[in-house]
């Protein structure tokens, strides 16, 4: 069983930024493929960012690249998703997984542990 525990959301104005943070507990988190992803009301949830175990492979989807960027630090068990020049379409909940693999990971189906979720909103 893991664990994972969001951090960071709330209220910015666009062309503001946002630190999000994923706490993970429970297993080896170095173990684990982790993933970003978002959903807005009336949508379906997405995935925004994904990294590997070692944090040296990572995924962006297109409308984030050269603005957010993920990363995670296997000695304190996080995973953090740094938000940059944020657009009022940028609003979401956002959700950190887990999954047991050495590989990148990027559908969402494959994820076997989520967060509760942390609200970003952004303001025009």
């Amino acid at each position: 069983q893991v664990q994972l525990v969001e951090s960071g959301g709330g209220l910015v104005q666009a062309g503001g930024s946002l630190r999000l943070s994923c706490a993970a507990s429970g297993r080896t988190f170095s173990n684990y493929a982790m993933g970003w992803f978002r959903q807005a009301p009336g949508k379906e949830r997405s995935l925004v960012a994904a990294i590997n175990w070692s944090g040296d492979k990572t995924y962006y989807t297109d409308s984030v690249k050269g603005r957010f960027t993920i990363s995670r630090d296997n000695t304190k068990n996080t995973v953090d998703l740094q938000m940059n020049s944020l657009k009022p379409e940028d609003t979401a909940v956002y959700y950190c997984a887990s999954k047991d693999s050495r590989y990148l990971i990027t559908g969402w189906e494959m994820y076997d542990y989520w967060g509760q979720g942390t609200q970003v909103t952004v303001s025009s």
